[in-house]
């Protein structure tokens, strides 16, 4: 269970996560914790799964590159080594299983928005699964706030 210090850390460090010698002090500073505290709790909550990831997310197409989210459909008993395959790529950043026709959801990033295609095709061949490319059309934000 997340305790009111952990909503506050979540909360305080959507928007943004200082750009210093030290962040982690002076996040923690900000939220009155100790530097060994954030860090403590941040590996926690992702222990426990309350966070998916911590760090930062690049605008791959605002840096020259691009990524494109990408869904498959591959039957269960091929899902462990389809993973596999995806996974393999440096270009895939996550990917995750879902519970539908189109199972396997990931997303293709690279510096060189033509690798992006290149690896769809690479991933094709050695899955022998079509891959259902789906580029950003546009960006919206959405934003957590876990009640205090």
């Amino acid at each position: 269970m997340l305790d009111p210090v952990d909503r506050r850390i979540i909360n305080a460090l959507q928007g943004g996560f200082p750009v210093a010698e030290r962040p982690y002090l002076d996040a923690a500073a900000a939220l009155q914790l100790s530097e060994g505290e954030l860090i403590d709790r941040l590996s926690r909550l992702l222990d426990m799964g309350a966070l998916s990831r911590f760090g930062p997310m690049f605008n791959a197409d605002r840096l020259g590159g691009g990524y494109c989210l990408c869904a498959m459909a591959v039957p269960p008993a091929e899902l462990e080594a389809a993973a596999a395959i995806v996974n393999g790529f440096v270009e895939v950043a996550h990917n995750y299983e879902r519970q539908h026709a189109l199972n396997m959801w990931f997303v293709v990033a690279s510096d060189d928005p033509a690798r992006l295609d290149a690896v769809i095709a690479e991933i094709e061949a050695m899955t022998g699964r079509e891959v259902l490319s789906l580029p950003k059309l546009e960006e919206f934000y959405v934003g957590l706030r876990v009640e205090a």
